[in-house]
């Protein structure tokens, strides 16, 4: 049965968290940020001493265990993340955090956790979904699927743009590599590796702006 769900996939800095914010908007329906579950559940393992050098299944069961993760509705009918009760902060889009959480959401245990919660949300309705696996995974069914993509050395440029993602001294080279190192990760893992749905459509979004690409997405939807 074909989901109801705009499924927008695509690698690090490839802009799909600001274009998926605005289809959404444009249609007036809501926008769930997967990578942001993925951060959360990384912010919450570095609090308990998981890191580069322990980032194991053994050692994230106990952090999804007691971890409560949920997209809710605020009063102007947005969907807002919330990890054990409050409402995620600056801290998810930490240099530390963007440093582990390929690694962590490469963990089986992790995306079966998480495949299960973000299935869920569907049932809300008609909705607009953002990852790196939806469209592949999450909802191989969905009625409209896209990846997005640009350049490496575009890429690299918006990552370095974004507050709080990068550590001191990054430099457009340094900024590159790390993007290139989670492609990597992301694209070699055993579970849901970062790949275009076969009936996906590819929009490569190297020098067009927000609107633009919005504008593309709205009306293959609205075809």
């Amino acid at each position: 049965m074909t989901t109801d769900v705009i499924a927008i996939d695509g690698p690090a800095a490839s802009g799909k968290s600001t274009v998926a914010a605005g289809l959404a908007e444009r249609l007036r329906i809501p926008y769930i940020n997967t990578g942001s579950m993925y951060r959360a559940i990384t912010l919450a393992a570095m609090r308990r001493g998981v890191s580069a050098a322990n980032c194991t299944e053994a050692a994230l069961a106990p952090v999804l265990e007691r971890l409560q993760l949920d997209y809710v509705r605020n009063d102007a009918g947005h969907f807002v993340l919330r990890m054990d009760g409050h409402e995620t902060d600056a801290a998810l889009r930490s240099a530390e955090v963007a440093a582990l959480v390929s690694p962590v959401a490469a963990l089986p245990n992790v995306r079966a956790w998480l495949r299960e919660r973000q299935r869920a949300l569907a049932a809300a309705g008609r909705l607009v979904m953002e990852g790196r696996d939806i469209g592949t995974e999450i909802f191989p069914d969905a009625r409209f699927k896209f990846f997005l993509t640009a350049t490496p050395e575009e890429r690299a440029r918006r990552r370095l743009a974004q507050s709080g993602e990068n550590f001191d001294g990054a430099t457009l080279e340094s900024v590159a590599a790390a993007i290139a190192e989670r492609d990597r990760i992301d694209s070699t893992r055993t579970v849901a590796p970062l790949r275009p749905a076969a009936d996906a459509v590819l929009v490569d979004s190297t020098g067009l702006e927000v609107d633009e690409v919005v504008n593309l997405l709205a009306r293959k939807v609205m075809e």
